[in-house]
């Protein structure tokens, strides 16, 4: 049961004007529906569909995500230029990749300065910027 504060599934995708399908459904619930933000990738998406018992083919994970992204529903953060993530976080904030494990997660935004940003090439514009700061665990002393 959703609570009452939550948007439910068929809701998020109503805000974005996508059809409620199943798998849509489904994929939405399991980013959503507990109301916390988090970070997936398809596989990591694919699994947690495969163990709540939902049938979708990791071709219908990547191809719903891409959809949930071009719609708004989700911000897509790429790193080492192949790797995609997808955020249900979609204000602009950095992120920490954590080099062991592959793990996105939010860094603190109130912490971040960018002093200046270059121009854009002529006849385009800034449209976001993607801050990944890469970490990793320190060696013990």
């Amino acid at each position: 049961m959703d609570h009452p504060t939550l948007p439910s599934a068929a809701d998020w995708l109503a805000k974005a004007g996508l059809r409620p399908t199943r798998q849509r459904l489904a994929l939405a619930h399991l980013l959503i529906g507990d109301g916390k933000h988090r970070h997936v990738t398809a596989e990591s998406l694919f699994e947690a569909a495969r163990r709540a018992g939902d049938p979708v083919s990791l071709a219908t994970v990547y191809n719903t995500l891409k959809v949930f992204s071009e719609a708004g529903l989700l911000r897509e953060i790429t790193v080492n230029g192949a790797k995609s993530y997808f955020d249900t976080d979609t204000s602009n904030h950095p992120h920490f990749f954590w080099e062991e494990t592959g793990d996105l997660s939010d860094a603190p935004g109130d912490e971040l300065e960018i002093a200046r940003l270059p121009e854009a090439p002529a006849g385009a514009e800034i449209s976001k910027v993607d801050v990944v700061i890469r970490v990793r665990q320190k060696a013990p002393a």
